[in-house]
């Protein structure tokens, strides 16, 4: 049986597929940059940052993370030609607001030691500096080896509670 939330999504994709025109954009972003920002629902990366379909891959972790992104940054940059990257974390995120404890503590207390043992070592990433974790994360982007020096890399804030983007690094 589908939830609520499986019947939205098949009849909203139904509407959207009625009029869809776009089925013959190339696999390469179009303006050849990617966005590395958070999962945060009340982000609209496409509506906030002038995203249109193909412009640009948009990668979405908790915290926008550089570290977790790094992957698809490879490949969107080594395979699928972008030549870009703009990090753009935001005002409220929750990856502010715990440390790598707290939250393997919530882990062990809500699903077990078990859960918990499957975690083990693992960096949930928090941050307790909104423009420091900017920074430190475009400082990251631009020592990798991974990511050529050709790459333009800036890092911006969005802020949830205007909608307005603000350059930090």
């Amino acid at each position: 049986m589908a939830t609520p939330i499986q019947e939205n999504l098949v009849k909203s994709n139904q509407e959207y597929a009625a009029g869809f025109k776009d089925g013959d954009l190339a696999l390469p972003p179009s303006k050849k940059y990617a966005v590395v920002t958070c999962m945060d629902a009340r982000i609209d990366p496409a509506s906030a940052f002038g995203i249109s379909l193909g412009d640009a891959h948009v990668i979405r972790n908790a915290g926008g993370s550089a570290h977790e992104a790094l992957r698809s940054l490879v490949i969107s940059e080594q395979l699928l030609g972008t030549t870009e990257i703009l990090l753009i974390k935001h005002s409220g995120c929750g990856m502010l607001t715990f440390q790598n404890q707290d939250a393997h503590g919530v882990v062990a207390k809500n699903l077990g030691a078990q859960a918990e043992a499957e975690l083990e070592g693992l960096d949930f990433l928090p941050f307790p500096d909104l423009d420091q974790g900017v920074k430190d994360d475009v400082t990251f982007l631009k020592g990798s080896k991974a990511i050529p020096d050709s790459v333009a890399i800036s890092g911006w804030v969005y802020e949830v509670e205007t909608g307005k983007v603000r350059h930090v690094a």
